[in-house]
């Protein structure tokens, strides 16, 4: 079965979506789990059966499918949040970011004093 991933945008605000063409399934066949805690897994199965009768002949034909995709998802995205929707064919799934902290810089001062280096440390 031949799924098409595709990124309906990467980025949108504090969210990050990621979307995935599925023409004929239904949500019931889809199935979305998060591996480890930094791993979003797609996977599902395709099964159908068609008959045929007449007077002379029955047929038969069965097909199926499967599936499987995985990304890493960012460091910053919020598990607990995670949402999808799937909607004519097409699976929706946004990751909430937490904002992430910018790092706390402290300048350091250089003084010289009879020939001894003393580091002063003071908040920016």
């Amino acid at each position: 079965m031949a799924v098409k991933f595709f990124n309906v945008a990467a980025k949108i605000g504090e969210h990050r979506r990621k979307s995935v063409d599925l023409p004929g399934l239904k949500k019931e066949e889809v199935k979305v789990e998060v591996e480890d805690g930094s791993v979003l897994q797609i996977r599902g199965e395709r099964r159908k059966e068609q008959e045929e009768k007449n007077d002379k002949w029955h047929r038969v034909e069965r097909s199926n499918g499967k599936f499987l995709h995985r990304f890493r998802l960012p460091e910053n995205a919020k598990l607990d949040e995670v949402k999808t929707a799937m909607e004519n064919g097409v699976l929706t799934v946004t990751m909430p970011k937490e904002e992430v902290k910018k790092p706390e810089v402290k300048a350091i001062d250089i003084s010289v004093i009879c020939g001894a280096i003393v580091l002063v440390i003071r908040s920016v």
